[in-house]
């Protein structure tokens, strides 16, 4: 699975990625969700909701997300979610406000290059690696140690 994260820039023809189960290690979780610390000061809950993908910031430049990328994080250790153009699943493990991701699973479909581009670079800051979280009034900001960054916003429920 080594080049599972190069794989999701490829465009291919279509194709299914499966979900990689998983447990938390030290998750903190109360009530099925687990919560991080916020700048308001007061935890949020993270797992269990529904995120859209508002922005990536890597390499200095900061990509709008293009409709229907999103993101959930299951307090049963699974991440899954839309990448820009692909479906993706990956393992992850809570400890206070750090998440790690495991390798992206992906579907591989081809979209348009703006979708790809975003996907590519969303897909960079997620894969392989321990992002930093932090909750403020229904957003959720995931911050890598080299300050690359993913903004999201909580989906509110119809």
């Amino acid at each position: 699975m080594g080049a599972a994260a190069a794989a999701v820039v490829v465009p291919l023809a279509a194709g299914c990625g499966g979900g990689a189960a998983g447990g938390l290690a030290g998750s903190g979780q109360e009530g099925g969700q687990v919560e991080v610390g916020s700048s308001a000061g007061s935890g949020r809950p993270v797992t269990g909701v529904d995120w859209r993908v508002d922005s990536v910031t890597a390499g200095g430049t900061t990509l709008r997300a293009p409709a229907g990328a999103r993101l959930r994080i299951d307090a049963d250790g699974r991440a899954s979610g839309n990448l820009g153009c692909n479906l993706f699943s990956a393992q992850v493990t809570l400890h206070g406000d750090r998440i790690t991701f495991g390798g992206l699973r992906t579907t591989r479909m081809a979209c348009a290059p703006d979708r790809m581009t975003f996907e590519r670079a969303l897909a960079r800051v997620l894969g392989r690696q321990t992002l930093t979280a932090r909750t403020d009034d229904g957003k959720l900001t995931l911050t890598t140690g080299h300050g690359e960054r993913v903004n999201l916003v909580r989906i509110t429920p119809h």
